[in-house]
């Protein structure tokens, strides 16, 4: 699967910036974000294209008072946190060109049709479904049939509202599917990270896999990347006080860095199935075990276990001769030291 010029199945993860909402209504601060993107190594860059009046009403009736309680947001009112927090569309000229010239892939999460429509003027490489839209089969339907590989956040869904997802791409004949293992709080206690779904999911659905990542630090992608992760998606800000809803659990640009690197350092060290030593390995066979006399022998003696063990260095004979050879005679004198072969022995 290609996105932009990133090929998914290449074996190293593909790591999305996400935007979001930190941009503290700049323009300037989002160009300088992607800018600081690029030099943190992601592969991407990913924006959220929305507006409070399409993702929810003005309403202030006790079905949008209660939903923010308990919540970093709390206090704010339901329609004003979206009319912070969203990206205006008149930037997305901009932004794409930016990332562009910085060589960043460049996509955005339609929380509507119309956002959808907006977006293809851009042609982008892929498009993303944020968690909470994961049951609107309708936008899903509409999105996966611009046949762009299509992300899915999973983060409020059951397994069945997945399965119903991906049939959704698949049935209008867009099989390019990425499901991001989620945890939708914000920010996610890393116990509730449940990493071993990634595997699972792939298992599952048959489909490539990845983590979208709301706890603090870097540990849960790394540790995705060890579980098959190939998309990484985490907040990334260009510095915290800009604030914002999102600046508690997004990363700055030294953070954004050093995950990069645990990341690509995590990627080598998964390697590939190998069992063959590599040319240092073989030079340090050397200091293995292997059979040595360490009492002196005389002609004539039988071999015991108080004249030859298996020691260090691998000299002599594999350990795995200890017992073919212990009850045989020496051939010669022996001394101490000496690693046994073959042509010292006779029956």
């Amino acid at each position: 699967m290609q996105i932009g010029d990133f090929n998914i199945n290449s074996g190293k993860t593909f790591i999305i910036a996400e935007l979001s909402a930190n941009h503290g209504h700049d323009i300037n601060i989002a160009i300088e974000t992607i800018r600081a993107a690029k030099r943190t190594g992601a592969d991407a860059i990913k924006l959220q294209t929305y507006t409070p009046d399409t993702l929810t009403i003005d309403c202030d009736n006790e079905y949008f008072q209660e939903l923010l309680k308990g919540t970093i947001w709390e206090g704010k009112k339901f329609y004003d946190l979206y009319k912070e927090a969203y990206l205006p569309w008149e930037w997305h000229e901009t932004l794409f060109s930016v990332a562009k010239e910085e060589g960043l892939i460049c996509f955005s999460s339609p929380f509507d049709k119309t956002a959808v429509d907006f977006l293809e003027q851009f042609n982008p490489p892929a498009y993303k479904i944020a968690s909470f839209e994961i049951q609107d089969i309708p936008l899903i339907e509409y999105t996966a049939s611009k046949m762009k590989p299509i992300i899915i956040s999973t983060g409020m869904a059951e397994k069945e509202d997945i399965a119903l997802a991906v049939e959704t791409c698949r049935n209008v004949g867009n099989n390019d599917i990425i499901l991001l293992k989620c945890t939708s709080s914000y920010p996610a206690p890393i116990e509730e990270a449940n990493l071993a779904t990634i595997p699972d999911l792939k298992k599952i659905f048959g489909v490539e896999v990845g983590l979208s990542d709301h706890t603090m630090g870097f540990i849960a992608p790394v540790t995705a990347t060890c579980l098959g992760a190939q998309v990484i998606e985490k907040h990334f800000i260009l510095d915290k006080s800009i604030g914002g809803p999102d600046a508690p659990f997004s990363l700055d640009e030294k953070e954004f860095t050093d995950m990069v690197a645990a990341v690509r350092q995590a990627e080598s060290a998964i390697g590939k199935v190998n069992y063959e030593l590599t040319e240092k390995a073989q030079q340090n066979k050397k200091f293995g075990r292997s059979l040595f006399v360490v009492k002196d022998i005389k002609r004539g003696d039988v071999f015991t276990e108080e004249n030859i063990r298996s020691i260090r260095p691998y000299y002599g004979l594999h350990p795995k001769y200890l017992k073919e050879i212990i009850g045989q005679i020496s051939n010669i004198d022996i001394k101490k030291g000496t690693p046994l072969s073959y042509k010292l022995t006779r029956k």
